[in-house]
């Protein structure tokens, strides 16, 4: 199986509203769940081939595997959703989704802000369920747990504190306004089935 290989964020350095520190710190912090996923997935196939799929050893490592996994592709999503310089277009398939599930363009938006200012630590996810094709906001605790099935990320905001504390202390409000200056609406919209 051909390892993960972390991507480069590189050119969201000089995004507006974030430091080059912070998104350096975060890029480092995203390439160690590429490791860590490579490295179970190494040692999973190991135990395997050894017959050790039956030991607790191997039961830990395919539970530790869903949080580096998600870790993983959850900042990818993330990363790929900002750098954005343009607001939503308000005639775009995904406005007129927002409009038809939440009312308003800033009735989600209002939401979305209230889900990622949900007291803990996460992830603001907006979710189209595949079945219906419906949208909602989200929250997840962790990365591999609480993410509804069936559904597919379309925006993703990170609000574990090492997304903002370096920028905004405990300012959650100051740094979900800048994830808000930033979202590249392209890539949501291009996730919408």
């Amino acid at each position: 199986m051909a390892a993960y290989e972390a991507k480069d964020y590189s050119k969201l350095i000089g995004m507006t509203g974030f430091s080059e520190t912070l998104l350096k710190n975060h890029f480092t912090l995203y390439q160690g769940y590429v490791t860590n996923t490579n490295t179970l997935n190494d040692s999973l196939s190991r135990l395997s081939k050894e017959g050790k799929s039956a030991t607790p050893e191997f039961a830990e490592m395919k539970r530790r595997f869903g949080w580096e996994f998600n870790g993983m592709r959850l900042h990818e999503l993330y990363f790929e959703n900002l750098g954005g310089k343009t607001p939503l277009n308000a005639d775009s398939t995904l406005a007129s989704r927002l409009h038809q599930e939440f009312g308003s363009k800033e009735a989600w938006e209002q939401d979305f802000r209230a889900t990622g200012a949900t007291r803990g630590i996460g992830w603001a996810i907006l979710y189209q369920d595949q079945t219906t094709g419906r949208l909602f906001n989200f929250w997840i605790n962790e990365h591999d747990t609480g993410h509804p099935a069936g559904c597919t990320p379309i925006l993703i905001m990170d609000v574990f504190e090492h997304a903002f504390l370096t920028d905004f202390g405990l300012k959650r409000a100051d740094y979900i306004n800048a994830f808000f200056n930033t979202i590249e609406w392209q890539a949501a919209e291009a996730r919408l089935k």
